[in-house]
């Protein structure tokens, strides 16, 4: 018997101890740390993570746009995994978002993990197997010291799709030896790169818009948790010494002292390490806290301690040759990252106490002791307010509607004065007394005050602007019935209808359009208000006759299928209007279905190409043809009448520029944006131009002349500064709008256009200038001193006949990063209403 036992006693240890040796990166995927892993090895090796370690959890949280898979791990002690939900609810109920809160459990620290969230990047995901394996290796005491009060979040890859993208790249181009040599193609990504999703987006700035599908999933499930501890990893210049916190001025205001105590923790802690390798470092430079959609600064606002670790590499391929003359390998930026990292855990799990307390007050003193100027938020009631909704509700902030009548003051986003107004019912209301108070204010605080210029991103985006809605800001809190939701309209469709009417007045309303193109429809829209009895319809409004239609069976059931997403859609029953405005006469014209061609490759931006392929492909679900640029002249641009040129530098030979001009004069439309505005600007024919005249060309250049010769007395450690004030990197201005113009529709009285460059246009000559920025326009976020006066009198937006085609120059991007949402009817209107 007693030798039975101890056969047994036996057999136990070895399973325990097999279970303990778990193989190294390097042990299970060839070449590692030598060449970029696929995503699948990536995958299979978490996949034998948690096969051989009870200390690990997989959870896939979604798929990419490519169908690749989104997977979190979860790491920590046996124990506390078979805790997972118990602990998450705990630290939820804490600050007001969850009723599970056990008292059966104590408290654990989360510690999130991101890596690749640019693809190129890749050093992030292979760097995450290694701490994968150092946090389970039973052998590695201090990480299971840790486990022990910490839940470690791991993600392994925020964007497959970039990262496959990258490396299949650097696979096919690679050959068996290293290249470190600059210039082997190696070192030369070609276009448009790995570093964006699918759509050629930057996840990175997506974090509070989540207008891609990666992120949309990923922040589901973060705001599931809400840790105290984000950690962002990143790939610099490959020169750069690796970064890792404090991290660098701006920091917002709305920034706390705990989370601010932590960083500075954390940067001295991984200082020590570091100094140990003689590996070079710096901190509390380029990148700062600000902007609320870095993967940094989003945890920031939502309670934790965000952080970016930033290791020299992009464009480093297996091994590059740095500036000092060392060479720089791929094990070298896995080991740099993974000891950053590590140090970070282990600091996190130290301050455990700390991190939980310094998190829940952040969270919860917010309420009342709010940190902005204002404690409520009302937007007239409009139909932008169903996309803006759908926002708040991916970032889990409270809202409700209006359910009576009250007057009230305010300051008014559009006038930037305090004004009285009167809330009526099915105004949305925003309270900051709610448990994402600070990102609500990051979101809606009029003004984001600026503690250092030199910003590293955007420095506005209050949403009331970005929706192009009637906004307040109220320093009281409400007392005011409200409710959850508005009663949906309830139609009753006519046994006969004579026409369908379809506001323009939102996003979904060019999506129906879109519909109704590709199903073949005939659509009219409105020049000017036209009024049938006691409906109104608005400009722009969209109109679906029998009488454009003879041939569709089943009239009102197949348009009614096509228009039911749109629920303030109407009936008509008579062409005859009471101001005469008959639906038969000019004011509705038919529209023209576009046959769209969207130039890609050499020489366009990546992610404002990106933009528009996904505004194109994803939200209005519209057939394009993507034509790479050095296949121009396969292009048969005869079979389409819209060509869309985003920002970039086009190379157009004189034989292509003729082609262009010609099919322009025969009826096509260019929609250009940004830098190709130089594809026509000072060309004959055109009247775009830098300047009004030769003399304002002259004042100009002498202008620069006269600078240059003042600047040589300055010193050079002003430099930085003395060129940021004739630049803008994001900031939102207003513009006056030309309403009687089919581009303006539904926009609002006023455009408030997001400039992210210093280019400036005068208005164009012999053209519709749609939007432009008056004498002393309104503004928010950080403008150049120089820049500002500059742009008065500038165009935004303009539209220029060429016999029977039209130019639309976009001076702004209205789709820059998908979250300018009266941008999007901007952009929509140039599509589809501009014939």
């Amino acid at each position: 018997m007693k030798k039975t036992l101890f056969f047994l006693f036996l057999f136990l240890v070895t399973i325990i101890t097999v279970k303990a040796q778990l193989k190294t990166p390097s042990e299970f995927i060839p070449d590692y740390g030598k060449q970029i892993s696929y995503y699948y090895q990536v995958e299979s090796y978490f996949k034998l993570l948690t096969e051989e370690s009870n200390s690990i959890i997989k959870q896939n949280y979604g798929k990419t746009s490519e169908g690749r898979d989104l997977n979190v791990y979860y790491i920590s002690t046996p124990e506390n995994l078979a805790n997972l939900d118990l602990i998450r609810n705990n630290n939820l109920a804490a600050i007001g978002l969850s009723e599970k809160g056990s008292k059966t459990i104590g408290d654990k620290l989360i510690v999130w993990l991101s890596f690749s969230v640019h693809g190129n990047e890749y050093a992030g995901t292979e760097s995450s197997m290694t701490v994968a394996y150092q946090l389970l290796n039973q052998n590695n005491p201090e990480s299971q010291k840790w486990l022990e009060n910490t839940i470690v979040i791991l993600d392994p890859c925020i964007n497959p799709d970039g990262y496959s993208r990258y490396g299949n790249w650097l696979r096919e181009i690679s050959g068996k030896k290293t290249h470190p040599e600059l210039s082997d193609r190696e070192h030369m990504e070609v276009w448009p790169g790995g570093r964006f999703n699918h759509y050629l987006f930057d996840l990175n700035r997506d974090w509070a818009w989540q207008t891609q599908i990666e992120s949309e999933q990923r922040l589901a499930l973060y705001n599931e948790w809400l840790p105290q501890v984000h950690v962002d990893v990143h790939e610099m210049g490959y020169n750069s010494p690796y970064f890792f916190p404090p991290s660098a001025e701006p920091w917002h205001e709305f920034i706390d002292r705990y989370q601010k105590d932590f960083q500075n923790v954390v940067g001295e802690k991984i200082s020590k390490k570091f100094d140990q390798e003689n590996w070079l470092y710096n901190t509390r430079e380029t990148y700062d806290m600000f902007y609320p959609s870095y993967g940094d600064t989003y945890p920031t606002y939502n309670g934790a301690v965000g952080m970016t670790f930033e290791q020299g590499g992009i464009g480093a391929g297996r091994a590059v040759l740095l500036e000092n003359g060392s060479v720089l390998t791929i094990q070298d930026r896995i080991n740099h990252h993974a000891k950053s990292v590590l140090t970070t855990v282990g600091a996190a799990s130290s301050e455990s106490d700390h991190l939980i307390q310094g998190f829940r007050k952040y969270m919860t003193d917010s309420r009342k002791n709010i940190k902005g100027k204002y404690n409520t938020y009302v937007l007239k009631n409009n139909a932008k307010l169903e996309q803006l909704t759908v926002l708040l509700k991916k970032n889990k902030i409270e809202f409700a509607y209006a359910d009576a009548n009250q007057n009230a003051s305010g300051f008014n986003y559009q006038t930037q004065k305090d004004k009285s107004f009167a809330i009526d019912i099915n105004d949305l209301i925003i309270k900051v007394d709610q448990p994402k108070a600070v990102l609500a204010q990051m979101l809606f605080e009029p003004y984001n005050k600026l503690n250092d210029s030199l910003s590293y991103d955007i420095t506005a985006w209050n949403l009331p602007l970005a929706y192009g809605v009637e906004g307040y800001a109220l320093k009281n809190n409400l007392n005011i019935k409200t409710k959850a939701t508005i009663e949906p309209i309830v139609h009753n469709t006519p046994q006969n209808v004579y026409a369908f009417y379809v506001p323009w007045n939102n996003r979904i309303s060019a999506q129906v359009l879109s519909s109704l193109h590709q199903n073949n429809i005939k659509v009219r829209a409105a020049l000017q208000k036209a009024i049938f009895g006691e409906l109104t319809v608005e400009a722009g409004g969209l109109i679906v006759s029998k009488a454009d239609n003879p041939k569709i069976i089943d009239f009102e059931k197949t348009v009614i299928d096509i228009i039911k997403i749109k629920n303030d859609y109407n009936f008509i029953n008579t062409a005859y209007t009471v101001n005469g405005k008959d639906l038969g006469g000019e004011n509705f014209f038919l529209l023209k279905a576009p046959k769209i061609a969207l130039l890609s490759g050499k020489g366009v931006s990546s992610t404002e190409f990106g933009a528009v392929w996904y505004y194109l492909d994803s939200v209005m679900g519209y057939p394009v043809s993507v034509i790479e640029t050095t296949n121009f002249d396969l292009l048969n641009l005869n079979g389409y009448n819209t060509l869309i040129l985003a920002d970039g530098s086009y190379d157009f030979s004189k034989e292509q520029q003729k082609q262009i001009d010609d099919w322009i004069k025969n009826g096509g439309k260019v929609i250009a944006m940004n830098n190709a505005l130089n594809v026509f600007a000072d060309k004959e024919g055109y009247s775009l131009s830098l300047y009004d005249s030769d003399e304002d060309k002259k004042a100009s250049e002498k202008e620069v002349k006269d600078k240059e010769l003042k600047d040589r007395f300055l010193d050079y450690k002003g430099s930085e500064r003395r060129a940021i004030s004739a630049t803008v990197t994001g900031a939102i201005i207003e513009n006056v709008l030309d309403t009687t113009y089919p581009m303006s529709f539904g926009l609002g009285d006023k455009y408030f256009s997001l400039k992210t460059d210093d280019k400036q246009y005068p208005l164009v000559k012999n053209a519709i200038n749609v939007a432009y920025i008056p004498v002393d326009y309104k503004s928010y976020g950080f403008i150049g001193n120089n820049l500002k006066k500059k742009l008065n009198k500038t165009v935004s937006f303009a539209v220029e006949s060429k016999e029977n085609g039209k130019l639309i120059y976009m001076m702004d991007n209205p789709l820059f990063r998908g979250f300018w949402e009266n941008g999007n009817l901007l952009f929509s209107n140039a599509l589809f209403l501009v014939n």
